[in-house]
Protein backbone atom coordinates (compact mmCIF):
# COMPACT_ATOMS: atom_id res chain seq x y z
CA UNK A 1 0.00 0.00 0.00
CA UNK A 2 1.50 3.59 -0.85
CA UNK A 3 1.77 5.96 2.31
CA UNK A 4 1.02 9.14 3.09
CA UNK A 5 -1.04 9.68 0.09
CA UNK A 6 -4.88 10.15 0.75
CA UNK A 7 -7.98 10.24 -2.14
CA UNK A 8 -11.55 11.07 -0.55
CA UNK A 9 -9.95 11.56 3.06
CA UNK A 10 -9.10 8.07 3.19
CA UNK A 11 -5.52 5.94 2.29
CA UNK A 12 -4.80 5.27 -1.95
CA UNK A 13 -5.75 2.09 -3.45
CA UNK A 14 -3.89 2.29 -6.24
CA UNK A 15 -4.78 -0.45 -8.67
CA UNK A 16 -4.42 1.59 -11.94
CA UNK A 17 -0.76 0.32 -12.98
CA UNK A 18 -1.78 -0.78 -16.28
CA UNK A 19 -1.67 3.15 -16.96
CA UNK A 20 1.05 4.45 -15.49
CA UNK A 21 2.94 3.54 -12.40
CA UNK A 22 4.61 5.62 -9.00
CA UNK A 23 8.00 6.77 -9.11
CA UNK A 24 10.21 5.59 -6.29
CA UNK A 25 12.85 8.06 -5.16
CA UNK A 26 15.96 7.44 -7.04
CA UNK A 27 13.92 7.93 -10.31
CA UNK A 28 12.84 11.74 -9.00
CA UNK A 29 16.72 12.05 -7.94
CA UNK A 30 18.09 11.48 -11.45
CA UNK A 31 15.29 13.76 -12.84
CA UNK A 32 16.40 16.29 -10.13
CA UNK A 33 20.18 15.57 -11.05
CA UNK A 34 20.08 16.36 -14.32
CA UNK A 35 17.94 19.80 -13.90
CA UNK A 36 20.63 20.50 -11.03
CA UNK A 37 23.80 19.64 -11.81
CA UNK A 38 23.95 19.23 -15.52
CA UNK A 39 20.89 20.97 -17.03
CA UNK A 40 22.50 20.56 -21.01
CA UNK A 41 21.85 19.38 -24.64
CA UNK A 42 23.44 15.89 -25.66
CA UNK A 43 25.66 15.03 -28.18
CA UNK A 44 26.15 19.14 -28.90
CA UNK A 45 27.96 20.79 -26.19
CA UNK A 46 31.93 20.86 -25.63
CA UNK A 47 31.88 22.02 -22.00
CA UNK A 48 31.80 19.60 -18.60
CA UNK A 49 28.29 19.37 -18.20
CA UNK A 50 27.35 18.64 -21.60
CA UNK A 51 30.08 16.05 -21.64
CA UNK A 52 28.31 14.91 -17.85
CA UNK A 53 24.64 15.14 -19.80
CA UNK A 54 26.46 12.94 -22.87
CA UNK A 55 27.52 10.42 -20.41
CA UNK A 56 24.57 9.80 -18.16
CA UNK A 57 22.19 9.88 -21.18
CA UNK A 58 24.11 7.24 -23.19
CA UNK A 59 24.74 5.13 -19.89
CA UNK A 60 20.97 4.18 -20.27
CA UNK A 61 21.19 2.38 -23.49
CA UNK A 62 23.57 -0.05 -21.53
CA UNK A 63 21.33 -0.35 -18.62
CA UNK A 64 18.69 -1.40 -21.23
CA UNK A 65 21.00 -3.44 -23.04
CA UNK A 66 21.42 -5.19 -20.02
CA UNK A 67 17.79 -5.06 -19.25
CA UNK A 68 16.66 -7.30 -21.75
CA UNK A 69 19.62 -9.27 -23.17
CA UNK A 70 20.44 -7.41 -26.36
CA UNK A 71 23.23 -5.44 -28.18
CA UNK A 72 23.46 -1.55 -27.36
CA UNK A 73 22.84 -0.50 -31.04
CA UNK A 74 19.42 -2.12 -31.14
CA UNK A 75 18.17 0.41 -28.54
CA UNK A 76 16.50 2.77 -29.74
CA UNK A 77 14.47 6.18 -27.18
CA UNK A 78 11.44 6.69 -27.78
CA UNK A 79 8.62 8.86 -26.24
CA UNK A 80 6.75 5.76 -25.02
CA UNK A 81 5.53 2.10 -26.64
CA UNK A 82 3.35 4.40 -29.11
CA UNK A 83 5.96 6.13 -30.85
CA UNK A 84 8.13 3.00 -30.85
CA UNK A 85 5.33 0.84 -32.31
CA UNK A 86 4.64 3.89 -35.03
CA UNK A 87 8.33 4.31 -35.58
CA UNK A 88 8.37 0.31 -36.89
CA UNK A 89 5.01 0.43 -38.96
CA UNK A 90 5.99 3.38 -40.77
CA UNK A 91 9.41 3.45 -40.84
CA UNK A 92 9.29 -0.70 -41.68
CA UNK A 93 5.78 -1.96 -42.78
CA UNK A 94 5.49 0.81 -45.10
CA UNK A 95 8.61 0.37 -46.60
CA UNK A 96 8.46 -3.27 -47.55
CA UNK A 97 4.93 -4.72 -47.57
CA UNK A 98 3.44 -5.08 -50.80
CA UNK A 99 -0.89 -5.06 -52.20
CA UNK A 100 -1.29 -8.30 -50.91
CA UNK A 101 0.57 -9.02 -47.95
CA UNK A 102 -0.98 -9.85 -44.61
CA UNK A 103 -0.28 -7.71 -41.10
CA UNK A 104 -1.81 -10.10 -38.65
CA UNK A 105 -3.42 -8.58 -35.06
CA UNK A 106 -5.92 -9.85 -32.61
CA UNK A 107 -8.62 -8.19 -31.53
CA UNK A 108 -7.60 -7.76 -27.91
CA UNK A 109 -4.25 -4.85 -29.52
CA UNK A 110 -4.22 -1.83 -27.97
CA UNK A 111 -5.02 1.46 -30.17
CA UNK A 112 -1.70 1.72 -30.64
CA UNK A 113 -0.79 -1.19 -32.00
CA UNK A 114 -4.12 -1.55 -34.62
CA UNK A 115 -4.68 1.52 -35.69
CA UNK A 116 -0.63 2.06 -37.18
CA UNK A 117 -1.22 -1.29 -39.31
CA UNK A 118 -4.89 -0.11 -40.70
CA UNK A 119 -3.27 2.57 -42.10
CA UNK A 120 -0.26 1.23 -43.20
CA UNK A 121 -2.43 -1.45 -44.74
CA UNK A 122 -4.64 1.21 -46.35
CA UNK A 123 -1.34 2.98 -47.87
CA UNK A 124 0.27 -0.43 -49.18
CA UNK A 125 -2.46 -2.63 -49.96
CA UNK A 126 -1.71 -4.80 -47.47
CA UNK A 127 -4.86 -6.99 -45.61
CA UNK A 128 -5.17 -6.85 -42.38
CA UNK A 129 -6.31 -10.48 -40.48
CA UNK A 130 -7.02 -11.20 -37.00
CA UNK A 131 -6.03 -14.64 -34.78
CA UNK A 132 -8.90 -15.75 -33.49
CA UNK A 133 -9.45 -15.34 -29.20
CA UNK A 134 -11.02 -17.80 -27.32
CA UNK A 135 -13.98 -16.18 -25.40
CA UNK A 136 -11.57 -15.23 -22.30
CA UNK A 137 -8.99 -13.59 -24.65
CA UNK A 138 -6.56 -16.85 -24.76
CA UNK A 139 -4.26 -17.56 -27.67
CA UNK A 140 -4.87 -21.21 -28.39
CA UNK A 141 -1.67 -22.82 -30.47
CA UNK A 142 -4.32 -24.12 -32.73
CA UNK A 143 -5.85 -21.05 -33.30
CA UNK A 144 -1.90 -20.13 -34.09
CA UNK A 145 -1.37 -22.28 -36.86
CA UNK A 146 -4.35 -21.41 -38.37
CA UNK A 147 -3.77 -18.11 -38.78
CA UNK A 148 -0.20 -18.27 -39.88
CA UNK A 149 0.01 -18.79 -43.56
CA UNK A 150 2.71 -18.11 -46.00
CA UNK A 151 1.12 -14.72 -46.84
CA UNK A 152 1.76 -13.06 -43.64
CA UNK A 153 4.56 -10.59 -43.44
CA UNK A 154 3.81 -9.11 -40.12
CA UNK A 155 2.71 -10.17 -36.83
CA UNK A 156 1.90 -7.61 -34.47
CA UNK A 157 0.92 -8.82 -31.24
CA UNK A 158 0.78 -8.25 -27.50
CA UNK A 159 3.11 -10.57 -24.83
CA UNK A 160 0.13 -9.52 -22.28
CA UNK A 161 -3.00 -8.25 -23.44
CA UNK A 162 -4.19 -4.35 -21.65
CA UNK A 163 -7.22 -5.09 -20.55
CA UNK A 164 -7.67 -9.15 -19.71
CA UNK A 165 -4.37 -9.83 -18.65
CA UNK A 166 -3.45 -12.75 -20.72
CA UNK A 167 0.15 -14.46 -21.93
CA UNK A 168 0.65 -14.92 -25.30
CA UNK A 169 3.11 -17.93 -26.67
CA UNK A 170 5.21 -14.74 -28.06
CA UNK A 171 8.60 -17.79 -28.69
CA UNK A 172 5.91 -20.32 -30.36
CA UNK A 173 4.74 -16.97 -32.54
CA UNK A 174 8.17 -15.92 -33.59
CA UNK A 175 9.43 -19.42 -34.54
CA UNK A 176 6.23 -20.02 -36.67
CA UNK A 177 6.20 -16.53 -38.03
CA UNK A 178 10.17 -17.16 -39.07
CA UNK A 179 9.40 -20.08 -41.03
CA UNK A 180 6.60 -18.08 -43.26
CA UNK A 181 9.22 -15.01 -43.69
CA UNK A 182 6.86 -12.64 -41.46
CA UNK A 183 8.56 -10.35 -38.57
CA UNK A 184 7.02 -10.72 -35.22
CA UNK A 185 6.55 -6.68 -33.42
CA UNK A 186 5.70 -7.39 -29.43
CA UNK A 187 4.20 -5.06 -27.72
CA UNK A 188 5.87 -5.21 -24.47
CA UNK A 189 4.15 -2.33 -22.28
CA UNK A 190 2.16 -4.51 -20.15
CA UNK A 191 4.82 -7.33 -19.87
CA UNK A 192 8.05 -5.57 -19.63
CA UNK A 193 7.47 -4.07 -16.74
CA UNK A 194 6.35 -7.24 -14.39
CA UNK A 195 8.66 -9.90 -15.94
CA UNK A 196 11.84 -10.76 -17.24
CA UNK A 197 12.09 -10.23 -20.93
CA UNK A 198 15.17 -11.81 -22.58
CA UNK A 199 14.84 -10.36 -26.47
CA UNK A 200 17.24 -13.35 -27.34
CA UNK A 201 15.47 -16.10 -26.21
CA UNK A 202 12.02 -14.82 -27.53
CA UNK A 203 13.26 -14.73 -31.02
CA UNK A 204 11.24 -11.65 -31.32
CA UNK A 205 12.13 -8.94 -34.14
CA UNK A 206 11.11 -5.91 -32.45
CA UNK A 207 9.79 -4.69 -28.84
CA UNK A 208 8.01 -1.94 -27.88
CA UNK A 209 7.86 -0.87 -24.20
CA UNK A 210 6.93 2.46 -22.20
CA UNK A 211 9.21 3.98 -19.09
CA UNK A 212 5.98 5.27 -17.21
CA UNK A 213 4.32 2.09 -16.82
CA UNK A 214 7.67 0.96 -15.43
CA UNK A 215 8.55 3.73 -12.05
CA UNK A 216 9.78 5.65 -15.37
CA UNK A 217 8.76 9.28 -16.49
CA UNK A 218 6.24 10.35 -18.53
CA UNK A 219 7.79 10.71 -22.15
CA UNK A 220 10.31 7.70 -22.45
CA UNK A 221 10.47 4.30 -24.58
CA UNK A 222 12.37 1.81 -25.71
CA UNK A 223 12.00 0.38 -29.15
CA UNK A 224 14.14 -2.83 -29.48
CA UNK A 225 15.00 -3.97 -33.27
CA UNK A 226 16.97 -6.72 -34.32
CA UNK A 227 19.95 -4.70 -35.64
CA UNK A 228 19.64 -5.88 -39.22
CA UNK A 229 16.25 -4.70 -39.77
CA UNK A 230 16.76 -1.30 -38.05
CA UNK A 231 19.46 -0.66 -41.11
CA UNK A 232 16.55 -1.43 -43.31
CA UNK A 233 14.09 1.01 -41.84
CA UNK A 234 13.59 4.70 -42.52
CA UNK A 235 13.54 6.85 -39.71
CA UNK A 236 9.55 8.47 -38.80
CA UNK A 237 11.61 11.90 -38.02
CA UNK A 238 14.44 13.73 -39.69
CA UNK A 239 15.70 16.46 -38.13
CA UNK A 240 19.38 17.34 -35.80
CA UNK A 241 21.40 15.06 -34.26
CA UNK A 242 19.84 12.08 -36.61
CA UNK A 243 21.79 12.99 -40.00
CA UNK A 244 25.74 12.97 -40.35
CA UNK A 245 25.65 15.95 -43.33
CA UNK A 246 23.18 17.41 -45.82
CA UNK A 247 23.47 20.12 -48.35
CA UNK A 248 21.36 22.26 -50.39
CA UNK A 249 21.89 20.19 -53.26
CA UNK A 250 19.80 17.43 -50.81
CA UNK A 251 22.29 14.84 -50.19
CA UNK A 252 21.46 13.69 -47.07
CA UNK A 253 23.42 11.08 -45.10
CA UNK A 254 21.64 9.64 -42.00
CA UNK A 255 23.82 7.84 -39.25
CA UNK A 256 23.46 4.79 -38.52
CA UNK A 257 21.38 3.05 -36.04
CA UNK A 258 20.27 3.50 -33.31
CA UNK A 259 20.69 7.45 -33.54
CA UNK A 260 18.80 7.84 -37.22
CA UNK A 261 15.99 7.20 -35.09
CA UNK A 262 16.84 9.90 -32.36
CA UNK A 263 15.68 13.68 -34.28
CA UNK A 264 15.97 16.37 -32.56
CA UNK A 265 16.73 16.88 -28.47
CA UNK A 266 15.24 13.74 -26.41
CA UNK A 267 13.44 13.52 -23.05
CA UNK A 268 17.00 13.70 -21.62
CA UNK A 269 15.94 13.78 -17.65
CA UNK A 270 13.19 11.67 -18.54
CA UNK A 271 16.16 9.04 -20.04
CA UNK A 272 17.72 9.91 -16.85
CA UNK A 273 15.24 8.67 -15.07
CA UNK A 274 14.08 5.32 -17.11
CA UNK A 275 17.96 4.55 -16.55
CA UNK A 276 17.39 4.52 -12.57
CA UNK A 277 13.34 2.81 -12.52
CA UNK A 278 15.09 0.22 -14.80
CA UNK A 279 18.04 -0.19 -12.13
CA UNK A 280 15.51 -0.04 -9.63
CA UNK A 281 13.76 -2.77 -11.02
CA UNK A 282 16.63 -5.13 -11.42
CA UNK A 283 17.95 -4.73 -8.14
CA UNK A 284 14.43 -5.19 -6.77
CA UNK A 285 14.06 -8.45 -9.42
CA UNK A 286 12.10 -9.11 -11.75
CA UNK A 287 10.96 -12.97 -10.83
CA UNK A 288 10.57 -11.06 -7.67
CA UNK A 289 8.26 -8.85 -9.08
CA UNK A 290 6.46 -11.56 -10.79
CA UNK A 291 6.30 -13.66 -7.88
CA UNK A 292 4.35 -11.36 -5.83
CA UNK A 293 2.39 -10.29 -8.78
CA UNK A 294 1.60 -13.70 -8.96
CA UNK A 295 0.37 -14.35 -5.35
CA UNK A 296 -1.82 -11.37 -5.45
CA UNK A 297 -3.53 -12.23 -8.84
CA UNK A 298 -4.60 -15.43 -6.88
CA UNK A 299 -5.83 -13.70 -3.77
CA UNK A 300 -7.62 -11.21 -5.99
CA UNK A 301 -8.92 -13.71 -8.15
CA UNK A 302 -10.32 -16.20 -4.88
CA UNK A 303 -11.66 -12.96 -3.47
CA UNK A 304 -13.72 -12.01 -6.46
CA UNK A 305 -14.87 -15.61 -7.09
CA UNK A 306 -16.78 -15.04 -3.68
CA UNK A 307 -18.96 -11.50 -4.89
CA UNK A 308 -22.17 -12.42 -6.03
CA UNK A 309 -22.44 -9.18 -7.86
CA UNK A 310 -19.66 -9.25 -9.75
CA UNK A 311 -18.63 -10.21 -13.24
CA UNK A 312 -15.31 -11.29 -13.64
CA UNK A 313 -13.95 -11.49 -17.20
CA UNK A 314 -10.57 -12.87 -16.88
CA UNK A 315 -11.03 -15.75 -14.89
CA UNK A 316 -7.90 -17.65 -16.04
CA UNK A 317 -5.94 -14.44 -17.12
CA UNK A 318 -2.33 -14.73 -16.60
CA UNK A 319 -1.16 -11.58 -14.93
CA UNK A 320 -2.01 -9.18 -11.85
CA UNK A 321 -4.76 -7.60 -14.14
CA UNK A 322 -8.66 -7.89 -13.49
CA UNK A 323 -11.54 -6.96 -15.78
CA UNK A 324 -14.43 -6.59 -13.97
CA UNK A 325 -17.96 -5.24 -13.74
CA UNK A 326 -20.66 -4.74 -11.20
CA UNK A 327 -23.95 -6.23 -12.11
CA UNK A 328 -26.31 -3.50 -12.77
CA UNK A 329 -23.74 -0.90 -13.25
CA UNK A 330 -21.90 1.31 -15.56
CA UNK A 331 -18.60 1.24 -15.20
CA UNK A 332 -17.77 4.93 -14.65
CA UNK A 333 -20.33 4.97 -12.27
CA UNK A 334 -18.80 2.02 -10.27
CA UNK A 335 -14.89 3.47 -10.65
CA UNK A 336 -16.33 6.62 -9.21
CA UNK A 337 -17.71 4.97 -6.10
CA UNK A 338 -14.69 3.09 -5.88
CA UNK A 339 -12.67 6.24 -5.96
CA UNK A 340 -15.01 7.41 -3.21
CA UNK A 341 -13.68 4.36 -0.86
CA UNK A 342 -10.25 5.72 -1.84
CA UNK A 343 -9.76 2.81 -4.62
CA UNK A 344 -8.57 4.02 -7.88
CA UNK A 345 -9.14 1.71 -10.99
CA UNK A 346 -9.98 2.54 -14.79
CA UNK A 347 -13.28 2.22 -16.38
CA UNK A 348 -14.04 2.44 -20.04
CA UNK A 349 -12.59 0.09 -22.76
CA UNK A 350 -8.87 1.03 -22.35
CA UNK A 351 -8.04 1.83 -25.92
CA UNK A 352 -9.05 -2.00 -27.04
CA UNK A 353 -12.40 -1.21 -28.72
CA UNK A 354 -12.65 -4.15 -30.70
CA UNK A 355 -12.05 -6.61 -27.42
CA UNK A 356 -15.66 -6.16 -27.48
CA UNK A 357 -16.01 -9.01 -30.43
CA UNK A 358 -14.22 -10.89 -27.91
CA UNK A 359 -16.02 -10.80 -24.97
CA UNK A 360 -19.12 -8.95 -25.18
CA UNK A 361 -18.94 -6.14 -23.45
CA UNK A 362 -17.68 -2.47 -24.66
CA UNK A 363 -16.46 -1.08 -21.42
CA UNK A 364 -15.21 -2.88 -18.13
CA UNK A 365 -13.40 -1.92 -14.74
CA UNK A 366 -9.54 -2.87 -14.81
CA UNK A 367 -7.62 -3.66 -11.65
CA UNK A 368 -4.01 -3.45 -12.37
CA UNK A 369 -1.28 -4.01 -9.48
CA UNK A 370 1.97 -3.34 -9.15
CA UNK A 371 5.17 -4.66 -7.29
CA UNK A 372 3.70 -1.92 -4.54
CA UNK A 373 0.56 -3.54 -4.36
CA UNK A 374 -0.38 -6.00 -0.87
CA UNK A 375 -3.16 -8.17 0.12
CA UNK A 376 -4.71 -4.99 2.10
CA UNK A 377 -4.79 -3.31 -1.05
CA UNK A 378 -6.97 -5.98 -2.52
CA UNK A 379 -9.29 -6.47 0.79
CA UNK A 380 -9.36 -2.56 0.31
CA UNK A 381 -10.90 -3.10 -3.41
CA UNK A 382 -13.13 -6.24 -2.33
CA UNK A 383 -15.08 -3.97 0.56
CA UNK A 384 -15.69 -1.28 -1.40
CA UNK A 385 -17.03 -3.84 -4.16
CA UNK A 386 -19.66 -5.26 -1.56
CA UNK A 387 -21.04 -2.17 -1.64
CA UNK A 388 -20.95 -0.85 -4.93
CA UNK A 389 -24.78 -0.57 -5.83
CA UNK A 390 -26.93 1.54 -8.18
CA UNK A 391 -28.52 3.14 -4.99
CA UNK A 392 -24.82 3.94 -3.56
CA UNK A 393 -23.15 5.08 -7.06
CA UNK A 394 -26.26 7.90 -7.41
CA UNK A 395 -24.62 11.52 -7.25
CA UNK A 396 -21.17 9.70 -6.75
CA UNK A 397 -18.59 12.44 -8.34
CA UNK A 398 -14.67 12.20 -7.79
Amino acid sequence: MLQGITMNGKPLVYLDNGATTFKPQPVIDAVNYFYNNINSNIHRGDYEIAFKADQAYDHCRKTVAEFINCDEREVVFTYGATSALNTVAYGYARKNLKEGDVILLTRAEHASNALPWFRVAEETGAKIEYIELTPTGKMTLWNLRKAIHEGVRIVAIAAVTNVLGVKTPVREICRMAHKVGAVVMVDGAQSVPHTRTDVKDMDCDFLAFSGHKMCGPGGTGILYGKYELLEKMDPMLLGGGANARFDSKQNVILKEAPIMFEAGTPNIEGVLGLDAAIQYLMKLGMDNIESHEQELRDYLFAELAKLDNVTVYNPDGDSAIAAINVKGVFSQDAACYLASQGVAVRSGNHCAKMLVDVIGTNDTIRCSMYFYNDKADVDALIRALRTCTLENCVGVFF
